[in-house]
């Protein structure tokens, strides 16, 4: 009974170690600010504006830029993510209709900061 005890009781651990280590958002993130900032390409709203189909899809979030192509079909408001494809959609991003785990997806579609 207590090697069985024991065994569950490492199993859990372990598992909980490979669910932290795998976890981008743990330690040295590829989302840390300060990383992101250092290496940011920069686009101008003129080149991002090229990117406004449903084939290659660029948005604006708060000055930053992300390409949402691979997102387009999966998103869950069918073609609304388009509305405002190659421009800024800051303000429909942060509408009422999103969960909160869409600030943590749009990460992985980050490329580069807008132009100031």
């Amino acid at each position: 009974m207590v090697i069985a005890l024991v065994a569950v009781v490492v199993a859990i651990l372990l598992g909980a170690f490979l669910l932290i280590s795998q976890n981008p958002k743990s330690g040295g993130s590829k989302n840390d600010q300060s990383s992101a900032k250092k290496g940011a390409k920069v686009y101008s709203k003129a080149e991002v504006s090229l990117h406004n189909k449903r084939t290659d899809c660029w948005i604006i979030i708060k000055d930053k830029v992300y390409d949402v192509t691979s997102y387009v079909e999966e998103h869950p408001g069918g073609d609304a993510i388009l509305a405002h494809a190659g421009g800024d959609s800051t303000e429909g991003f942060y509408g009422p209709q999103h969960a909160t785990r869409v600030f943590d997806m749009i990460d992985d579609f980050y490329i580069g900061d807008l132009e100031k």
